[in-house]
């Protein structure tokens, strides 16, 4: 098998590399990424340890993907991955910078799949369902997080197991969100007028050993390299005290339903899913912290900020119920295993985070 992975370099295409290679010795993996994103070029020397065939080119530039040889699938991996992308994020990128990566690139890559009859696999993201919708959740707060009032009539697509496939979508969904929500419906289109096989997957905070560091790139590994290196911090928002609540899955999990995705290119089921840790794995900032506190014995104060974003929601927890049950698929960590895990990996790799967060 012949597989392509967008974005290569980044921290959940690298990880995919290395998962399915694991899982088949004999697949010959072929790799696209432009090193714009920040720590991608760590990822170069791992990947052609791996026998991975490397290619530096932009997925915007349709001569750089005629450039690439056929291949049974692709998994997209490339995208400017942050809600405030767009709109003077921390990553710089601009509006038409970001519509071009993700948009411009999935009409790119779809049209390679065209026309060598490749399947795709396309991660989305949570950030596709309503802000509005989001932030009007029937929720109460604990001591140390928001939680569902299970009492409440709950919108649809939502429930005491979080947020479903059918939670609304409507705008806004931030810059961000649209283009993915955008791409989704693209993908599915030429999948059915050229008839080749798509997969969607929504996928939530994804997080572990290895990851880059920067609030953009995984808020986990942000939060708990900030505490081995005593680095300021801010709790923003919703009362500035840390309750909001995400759930978070590792990207090896992610490459493992993916993995199983590839295998099935013809089932008659929905193609797209939610994919996060679920309940299980849900944590507040304010847990995180405590967390870390405990495993690195820090006392670290946590600032406290009422500055309301746009773009910010109190409550995201996956609902996996769908891809459970359609690929028997499940979150192999809680959230505080995750977390832990990657404390663990930070404190052993203490040089390479330093050079992360001072470069």
């Amino acid at each position: 098998m012949r597989l392509l992975i967008t974005g290569i370099c980044g921290y959940v295409g690298s990880r995919m590399a290395m998962y399915f290679t694991e899982a088949s010795p004999g697949v010959e993996i072929y790799g696209i990424d432009n090193l714009s994103r920040y720590g991608a070029e760590t990822s170069i020397a791992s990947l052609s340890r791996l026998g991975v065939h490397l290619m530096r080119g932009d997925i915007r530039l349709a001569s750089d993907m005629v450039a690439l040889p056929a291949v049974d699938w692709v998994i997209d991996c490339a995208a400017n991955p942050t809600v405030l992308a767009g709109v003077g994020g921390s990553n710089g990128a601009s509006s038409r910078q970001l519509m071009q990566h993700n948009l411009e690139g999935t009409l790119n890559i779809l049209e390679y799949c065209r026309e060598h009859r490749a399947g795709l696999v396309l991660l989305s993201t949570s950030r596709v369902y309503s802000i509005p919708a989001l932030c009007n959740l029937p929720l109460h707060e604990t001591a140390t997080r928001f939680t569902p009032v299970l009492s409440a009539s709950y919108p649809v697509g939502f429930s005491a197991q979080g947020i479903g496939e059918e939670f609304p979508t409507a705008a806004p969904v931030s810059l961000y969100g649209a283009t993915k929500l955008a791409s989704e419906l693209l993908a599915q289109e030429y999948a059915l007028a050229f008839d080749f096989p798509v997969w969607i997957n929504r996928c939530g905070v994804i997080g572990g050993p290895g990851q880059f560091g920067r609030v953009d790139q995984g808020i986990l590994s942000f939060w708990v390299y900030a505490f081995l290196l005593e680095r300021p911090l801010r709790y923003i928002g919703f009362g500035g005290s840390g309750k909001q609540v995400r759930d978070f899955v590792s990207a090896e999990d992610v490459a493992a339903l993916t993995w199983r995705q590839i295998q099935a290119p013809s089932r008659a089921i929905s193609r797209v899913v939610n994919v996060g840790g679920g309940p299980a794995s849900a944590l507040s900032l304010c847990e995180l912290t405590q967390i870390c506190r405990e495993y690195f014995g820090s006392t670290l104060p946590v600032a406290s900020s009422d500055e309301t974003r746009p773009f910010d929601i109190p409550y995201y927890v996956t609902d996996n119920t769908r891809v459970t049950q359609l690929w028997d698929w499940h979150p192999s960590h809680t959230g505080e295993a995750l977390a832990l895990w990657v404390c663990e990996w930070a404190a052993q790799h203490r040089t390479f985070v330093e050079s992360l967060m001072h470069s």
